[in-house]
């Protein structure tokens, strides 16, 4: 399962780079905002997390594998290994499928001078962020792959650096933006799972 996990980050780094050519082609800007960032801010902080975790998980992990690491017995079981195969499989697919839906709006990291378009169609009619909950599935399902410990502590980083991310970073410089559209977006949709994290009517009301 080591080598396999191994082709399907392989696969989701290839697709991420697809992603990045399509939004040049497309709009003529890749869509790459991180880099801008000055370093040990939260946004910072929340970007390498996340980075590093996926490193960790998808590619440490399995290496960390194939050297003779033993799997944590709890999680080791051909039928596990079989679903995070799966899990793996639909979440890289699901993430690139939701980075299309953004269209021209898509970033990764956030520039506070721009203005894109509030996305609400396609899978953002069912959670606020889908691209992080595919990921989060991508991820886990690597994880259940190569149970081991350096798989765990990897997709615990993911979790991490994406809430950083999403409710300290994206979600106040998204409701700054588009206001009451966002928020009341907000209190209809979830965060990362349907009708769980919407934004409560106190929280609506907050300015």
């Amino acid at each position: 399962m080591a080598v396999a996990a191994l082709i399907l980050t392989g696969v989701f780094a290839l697709l991420d780079v697809a992603r990045h050519v399509i939004q040049r082609r497309s709009t003529g800007d890749a869509g790459i905002r991180q880099f801008s960032v000055g370093p040990g801010s939260l946004q910072w902080w929340a970007h390498w997390g996340m980075e590093f975790g996926t490193l960790i998980t998808g590619v440490a992990a399995p290496i960390a594998d194939l050297t003779g690491l033993a799997p944590l017995e709890v999680l080791d079981h051909p039928v596990a290994r079989g679903v995070g195969t799966a899990l793996a499989v639909l979440g890289i697919l699901a993430t690139f499928a939701a980075q299309l839906a953004m269209g021209a709006s898509w970033r990764i990291g956030v520039d506070e001078t721009e203005r894109t378009v509030l996305v609400t169609w396609g899978p953002f009619r069912l959670v606020r962020n889908p691209i992080f909950s595919a990921v989060f599935l991508a991820f886990l399902g690597l994880t259940l792959m190569v149970p081991n410990v350096v798989a765990v502590a990897g997709f615990a980083a993911i979790l991490v650096g994406t809430q950083m991310q999403v409710r300290r970073v994206e979600e106040p410089y998204v409701r700054r933006t588009h206001g009451t559209a966002y928020t009341d977006y907000a209190s209809r949709v979830g965060r990362f799972l349907p009708g769980i994290g919407r934004l409560r009517s106190d929280q609506r009301n907050e300015r």
